[in-house]
């Protein structure tokens, strides 16, 4: 940290408050000082008077004020996705007292992938809740780099994930149930009573893609490469399961994803997977863990999950 950078963050320390990162966020989102106001139950004056003091504090104009109200500097724009951190900090971090003080068995900070949310917390995470009221989950989203965004800044316990190609020092990864890739479609779509299919029948479907750069388009691209023509894409690109629920009702599409992204669908009999061979597997979904340090009360729901532990 430069000698200047050391100062402001010294500064910010001192005089600093939460109060002023929440007006900042505030008049940045709605770009009016009276409605920022009005939402977090402030005076204009006060948050006027807010902003002035941590524009002196931080030495850097933040808003360009006009008639209509006020935009955002460079430099505020810049400050934002810390601002935002900040204050996502504070709120997580009342909630785990808040825990705390509630419920004697403590809080889990669970960092999840879509697919780790389907395919395994949706069955585990009620029993665990049933085995274990005392402890509270705080459960969120996040892929890939985002995932490892959270470990590396301290914001996560466990991280439910497919195995990643490397995993963290100080982390390892417990895998907990199989996947592979499905051909999926509605459940009444013609080729679902089909006992066995093959590519070449399939070459003649429209298909639903995932994005690029998923791994079930990178591996539908490969597998597809060598079909005699190019295949028919529906013009929607998404990994939405509601999406692609809907979308398969109103028309004969096919789909390539993992199974367990869409377990919820199959279970409720939504989709149906086609009897594709041969079968694609996939690196197993599990969860990724501390092996040393305090053990809180994440332990608990490792060992809940572990699959060569008897429940």
């Amino acid at each position: 940290m430069s000698h200047d950078a050391s100062v402001l963050f010294n500064r910010l320390l001192a005089r600093g408050k939460f109060r002023h990162v929440q007006i900042l966020l505030k008049v940045a989102e709605l770009g009016s000082l009276q409605r920022a106001a009005d939402s977090i139950g402030m005076t204009q004056s006060s948050v006027t008077q807010g902003l002035a003091y941590l524009e002196r504090l931080l030495e850097v104009q933040l808003f360009e004020r006009h008639a209509r109200g006020a935009r955002p500097t460079q430099a505020c724009e810049d400050l934002l996705p810390v601002a935002r951190r900040m204050l996502i900090g504070v709120a997580d971090g009342a909630e785990v007292v808040t825990a705390r003080r509630q419920r004697i068995g403590g809080a889990i900070r669970l960092v999840a992938s879509v697919g780790a949310m389907n395919g395994l917390l949706l069955n585990v995470l009620p029993r665990f809740a049933q085995r274990h009221p005392d402890v509270t989950v705080h459960l969120s989203e996040a892929e890939g780099d985002d995932q490892l965004l959270a470990i590396a800044r301290g914001e996560a316990d466990l991280v439910a994930c497919r195995r990643p190609p490397v995993i963290p020092e100080g982390w390892q990864f417990m895998p907990v149930r199989e996947d592979r890739f499905a051909v999926l479609a509605r459940a009444d779509h013609p080729l679902a009573r089909k006992r066995s299919l093959g590519w070449p029948q399939l070459a003649d479907e429209t298909w639903l893609l995932a994005p690029t750069g998923s791994a079930a388009r990178e591996r539908f691209d490969e597998l597809t490469a060598n079909l005699p023509h190019p295949i028919r894409t529906y013009p929607v690109v998404t990994r939405s399961t509601a999406m692609l629920w809907w979308l398969s009702q109103q028309e004969n599409l096919l789909s390539f994803l993992p199974l367990n992204f869409v377990r919820p669908l199959l279970d409720a009999g939504l989709l149906r997977e086609l009897k594709l061979r041969p079968l694609y597997m996939l690196e197993p979904l599990g969860l990724m863990f501390p092996i040393a340090g305090p053990f809180g009360a994440w332990r608990q729901l490792v060992d809940f999950m572990n699959p060569e532990v008897p429940h």
